[in-house]
C-alpha cells in the first residue's frame, strides 16, 4: 500500500493511520510529511480558542452545518485535556458533534495535551499539514481552553476566532492574556443572557483604544489594515452564526488578499519554519536524554554535586551534534 498517495487521494483510512503515526511519534511520519508539504496551502485554517464553558464545541458544530450547507468538506482538530487515568483525551467535542459522524465529508479528530502548553498538543500543526494536503476545504481547529496561555493557534490558524461569554469575567482576562492581540475574530457566544451587550460595547472599546497596537505587532503575522470583529451568536440556538460566517469568509479574502504580497508570505514561512524548528530541536533534546539513561546521569551528577545545571545542559546541547 502506498500510504503517501492514499493521503492525497483523501483515503480517511489512510490519513487516520498516518495522523496516529504522527501522534504516536512514529519515525516513518515524518518521510511522509517532507513529501505532502508541496501539496499544501489549499485549506482555510480557523483556530476557535477561548475559556472553557464558552460554548466553542457548540459553535464548531454550527460552523460544520453551515459549511456542509455550501457543499464544503471540513476536517475537525479538537485538542481536549488529558485524562487523569488514562492520559487520553476525554473526547467531550465527539460527543457534540457526534450528529456529523456519517458524513464522509466530515473528519473529527480528539486529541489529548498530555501536558502541552498553550492550548494544543505538540503534534496539532503537523496534523493540520495532513488534513491540509489530503484536500479538505476547511480545517477547524478547537483548542483545549486553558485560558491565560492559549495563544499558540494564532501561529497556526489563519483566522483565529476568541469564543467569549458574558458574566464569566473574560473582559479582564482578554486584558491580562493579550487576546486582544489574537484574535481575527471574536464570538460573543450565549448572547441572550444578560450583560451580552456590555460585553460586545467593551470589547469593541478595548480594541478600538488598542488599535495601533493589534496593527502593528511583531510577533504575529496577520493581513494588513485587518480590524477584528465582533459577532454575537446563541450557537445553542444557530443564531448569529450566519453573521460569524460572513466575518470568517471577509477575513479569508483579507488573508488571501495578503498572500499576494511577498513580505506578507515571507512572514508566515520564517514563522511556520521556526516553529518546526523548535519542536525538533526539543524532540531531538528529549531523544537525546533518554538515550542510554543520559538523563538519568545528569541527574546523578546534580545530586553528587559534580556539577550544576547550567554546565549540563549546554554540555547536553553540545552533544546533539554528535548524536
Amino acid at each position: 500500500m502506498n500510504l503517501l498517495q492514499d493521503v492525497l487521494n483523501r483515503d480517511v483510512r489512510a490519513g487516520a493511520r498516518l495522523i496516529r503515526w504522527i501522534d504516536d511519534g512514529v519515525g516513518e511520519a515524518r518521510a511522509i510529511l517532507k513529501q505532502l508539504y508541496a501539496h499544501g496551502g489549499k485549506a482555510h485554517i480557523i483556530g476557535i480558542t477561548g475559556n472553557p464553558g464558552a460554548g466553542k464545541s457548540t459553535l464548531v458544530d454550527q460552523l460544520i452545518r453551515r459549511y456542509r450547507e455550501q457543499k464544503k468538506t471540513v476536517a475537525v482538530v479538537a485538542v481536549d485535556p488529558s485524562s487523569p487515568f488514562s492520559g487520553g483525551a476525554i473526547l467531550g467535542d465527539r460527543i457534540r458533534m457526534q450528529e456529523h459522524a456519517l458524513d464522509d465529508d466530515v473528519f473529527i479528530r480528539s486529541f489529548a495535551t498530555r501536558g502541552h502548553l498553550g492550548g494544543l498538543t505538540s503534534t496539532t500543526a503537523d496534523v493540520v499539514y495532513v488534513l491540509d494536503a489530503m484536500g479538505w476545504d476547511i480545517v477547524i481547529v478547537e483548542t483545549v481552553g486553558v485560558g491565560q496561555d492559549e495563544v499558540e493557534i494564532q501561529r497556526l490558524a489563519h483566522t483565529t476566532v476568541v469564543v467569549m461569554a458574558p458574566g464569566m469575567g473574560d473582559e479582564i482576562q482578554a486584558i491580562k492574556a493579550g487576546i486582544l492581540e489574537i484574535a481575527d475574530v471574536f464570538a460573543v457566544n450565549k448572547s441572550d443572557r444578560e450583560g451580552a451587550d456590555r460585553t460586545v460595547r467593551e470589547l469593541r472599546l478595548m480594541l478600538d483604544m488598542g488599535k495601533e497596537t493589534i496593527q502593528h505587532q511583531k510577533e504575529r503575522v496577520c493581513p494588513p489594515g485587518w480590524m477584528p470583529q465582533v459577532v454575537k451568536t446563541v450557537s445553542t440556538k444557530g443564531e448569529g452564526v450566519d453573521d460569524l460566517l460572513t466575518a470568517l469568509t471577509d477575513h479569508q479574502k483579507s488573508f488571501q488578499d495578503a498572500c499576494q504580497n511577498p513580505a506578507f508570505v515571507t512572514a508566515r514561512l520564517r514563522r511556520q519554519f521556526l516553529d518546526i524548528f523548535r519542536r525538533t530541536l526539543f524532540a531531538r533534546g528529549w531523544s537525546y536524554l533518554m538515550h542510554e539513561d543520559h538523563l538519568k546521569q545528569i541527574v546523578e551528577q546534580l545530586q553528587s554535586g559534580s556539577s550544576d545545571p547550567y554546565t549540563l545542559a549546554e554540555q547536553a546541547v553540545k552533544a546533539l551534534g554528535r548524536f
